[in-house]
């Protein structure tokens, strides 16, 4: 008997439904000669500190570093998951052969070794590897199954990873917590979460400590068009003023008129990241709350594998794309079919290819997240409006560049007559300057951008019923004003200028207006992600920067648990968009001396090292050994400050009080003590079970408090289970978000 073990229920049903396991055994589907069962995500971990020694039970500095001389792991203490592996390790004891149906990452890699370890499989074991859930898709990879030795390295890299984080985490929150906390308080520290709080303390830094500076721009409109200075800001009112008396009354001379043609390549394909921006951006949508839709998506194999960090498809899915395309074309939404349109001037002829969108050497694992083709069915607003993104993403990189033409005006004003009574001030030099500037005169710039023809913009004119709210206009990262600022949601073009002629001239009126310098905005989910993403700037070494520049600080599957860590943590909190930290955090980022743990630098180091583990090009034992040197050496320099530093966390600390958003801002309220979140449950209308206290407000992380077993997760407008769309045991709690009195 061949046993199948797949991460997820839904999942394993879905397997065991195309390779004709059909008798459902409850844990376990049979038939055909197989056996398909499941996890529900992890079931193992590794071993707490209590389990290697009883030296380790109690909290010690005296007994730090924590360094176990081997790992081991053990079941997660939960009833439910007792009982399913106590299934799966009788099953695999008695197999003959085991596929590895896990989620195809370095995650899904770690979590089905550690249950075939611990279940003491022997047999031999084979591999699928796929990148979409459908039933075309698993029928090939069952068709292509891959020896589970190929991805030895892969396994090695990911238990490198945990070990890594186990030793750090571990020990190092013990110590700070021991050498700094108050009022049981614990501190926190982690390799990827506290480099991501050190970024939003400094930035909130330097926006506190931001001193606002005056400054003039001198501009001049001539026949309704605002034309401004080439020469830039001034930094003081009587030096604009200068300029000013200096074109007053003088015409505007147009001395160059320059046209550009130029195209523009349609946005890339999503990766996780960015649809995790574009969702924060359009909808409020939370990273979590992205991760938990677009996994959904993939489960019901209507998108493919989310977990990705690459936004190209490898050459072989050209070929599938007119199937994909035909789907969208099948697609409705309440009754209408959004899509039909935008694929039909793409049909009857083969579909553009692009090395932008298909470049085989710019994929590893898995490719860019894309429509599978398979007609949606049932989904829920959130999910029509993330699958939303996805199509018309995939649409319009079939459709040609758009090409636009730019146009540069320049013109000059040339004063006759200067400004009198300042040369005693300035002496010869600076009369002699003024002069100079008054036969220069002052030139003047404005542009403007005229599309020819609209190509892949079309794609995002157009309003798709439902399922587009928010989804019109360009995609935000490339959708820029004419002055390069981030523009709104349907602003598709810059300002169309007037015919003018070189040699033209005429009178205009100058405009000297005072404007005042702007610290850096507010890290908010959007712009953290891709702060994490892009973190190699923040690192001066070359070669840790090159890392990062491929990873970034976390996985793309990962970041979105580590903000929400912060946020159970009370390190930081939402004011509306806005991620902005607490005392704790901060005072926490500026209580670590040790730079290393604050620093992006760390996880430049790691990931580095992670990779060449994957590449077999270095030993996971000597990164674990290495790790430890390091472990021992920030314990050994904390434990010899002498300074009476300490963090204390008040009960009354704003962090830990409610701070609601209005509805449909995408933002809900920060999480509250365990008290506050203590509340009896009664039926609402339709049977959901909601708290009876308004100001009840969990957690995001917590578990959930009707089930147990999911963990709350914040919406658009309410909180949530995170197994509201479990297809075997769905959790039907939500507590709407509150909305504030209006101001």
């Amino acid at each position: 008997m061949i046993v199948c073990i797949a991460e997820k229920p839904s999942v394993g049903r879905d397997i065991a439904r195309i390779i004709g396991a059909t008798r459902d055994c409850k844990n376990y589907m049979e038939g055909n000669g197989y056996q398909v069962t499941w996890t529900f995500g992890h079931l193992c971990t590794l071993k707490e500190p209590h389990d290697y020694t009883d030296q380790w039970k109690r909290w010690s500095l005296g007994a730090l570093p924590m360094l176990p001389p081997r790992f081991g792991i053990k079941l997660i203490d939960d009833s439910g998951i007792k009982q399913q592996f106590a299934v799966i390790e009788r099953l695999m004891q008695a197999a003959d052969g085991i596929v590895n149906c896990g989620d195809a990452g370095q995650e899904g890699e770690l979590i089905q070794r550690w249950v075939m370890q611990k279940a003491g499989a022997r047999c031999p074991v084979k591999r699928l590897w796929i990148s979409s859930m459908t039933d075309e898709a698993i029928r090939e990879g069952f068709a292509k199954l891959k020896d589970q030795s190929e991805y030895q390295s892969l396994y090695l890299a990911g238990l490198s990873r945990a070990i890594g984080d186990w030793l750090l985490g571990m020990n190092a929150t013990r110590l700070y917590t021991l050498k700094y906390g108050q009022n049981r308080q614990v501190l926190s520290i982690g390799r990827v979460q506290t480099p991501t709080l050190a970024l939003i303390v400094n930035r909130q830094k330097e926006i506190d400590n931001f001193k606002p500076e005056p400054y003039w721009v001198l501009a001049t409109i001539y026949r309704d068009t605002t034309f401004t200075a080439t020469k830039g800001r001034f930094n003081s009112k009587e030096e604009g003023e200068q300029a000013f008396q200096l074109i007053e009354g003088h015409p505007f001379t147009v001395t160059s008129v320059e046209k550009k043609k130029g195209t523009e390549a349609p946005p890339q394909l999503y990766d996780l990241t960015s649809l995790q921006v574009d969702c924060n951006k359009k909808f409020g949508f939370s990273a979590e709350l992205t991760l938990n839709l677009i996994q959904s998506l993939y489960e019901k194999k209507i998108t493919t594998y989310p977990r990705v960090d690459t936004r190209y498809l490898s050459d072989d899915i050209y070929a599938k794309c007119p199937q994909t395309m035909n789907g969208l074309f099948q697609t409705r939404f309440a009754g209408q079919s959004p899509y039909a349109e935008l694929v039909r001037p793409l049909g009857g002829k083969p579909l553009k290819k692009s090395k932008k969108v298909f470049d085989s050497t710019k994929v590893t694992d898995h490719h860019a997240i894309i429509p599978t083709g398979v007609v949606p069915q049932g989904l829920s607003d959130m999910e029509q409006k993330v699958f939303n993104l996805v199509a018309l993403r995939f649409i319009a990189v079939f459709y040609p560049d758009c090409k636009f033409s730019t146009t540069t005006v320049l013109g000059i004003v040339q004063g006759v007559q200067g400004v009198q009574g300042e040369q005693g001030v300035q002496g010869e030099q600076g009369a002699a300057a003024e002069s100079a500037e008054k036969e220069k005169g002052i030139e003047f710039k404005a542009s403007g951008k005229e599309i020819l023809e609209a190509g892949w913009r079309v794609v995002y004119k157009r309003t798709t019923p439902n399922a587009a709210e928010g989804g019109e206009g360009l995609p935000d990262e490339e959708n820029t004003s004419s002055n390069g600022s981030e523009g709104g949601e349907g602003q598709t073009e810059e300002k169309t200028l007037p015919t003018f002629v070189e040699g033209e001239s005429g009178p205009h009126k100058p405009t000297l207006t005072e404007k005042w310098t702007t610290p850096p905005p507010y890290y908010t989910e959007a712009t953290l992600l891709r702060a994490m993403e892009t973190a190699g700037k923040f690192v001066d070494d070359e070669e840790l920067r090159a890392a990062l520049k491929e990873n970034g600080i976390g996985r793309p599957s990962s970041r979105a648990g580590i903000i929400e860590t912060l946020f159970k943590r009370h390190y930081i909190r939402r004011e509306r968009k806005r991620l902005v930290a607490t005392p704790t955090g901060i005072e926490l980022i500026d209580l670590i001396k040790e730079e290393l743990l604050k620093s992006c630098e760390l996880t430049g180091i790691w990931e580095k090292k992670l990779r060449d583990i994957e590449h077999k090009k270095y030993d996971a034992g000597q990164f674990i050994e290495e790790l430890k040197q390091q472990i021992t050496q920030i314990v050994n320099d904390v434990l010899r400050d002498n300074e009476p530093r300490r963090i204390t966390l008040e009960p009354a600390d704003k962090s830990l009080t409610p701070s609601p958003s209005p509805v449909g801002s995408g933002e809900g309220a920060a999480p509250a003590t365990k008290k506050k979140r203590k509340a009896s449950t009664k039926k609402a209308s339709g049977g959901t079970k909601v708290l009876k206290k308004e100001n009840a407000v969990p957690a995001v992380g917590d578990k959930c408090p009707l089930c147990g077993r999911g963990t709350v997760i914040q919406g658009r407008t309410a909180y949530g289970c995170s197994r509201w769309n479990d297809p075997q045991n769905p959790c039907s709690w939500r507590l709407p978000i509150v909305q504030p009195p209006s101001q």
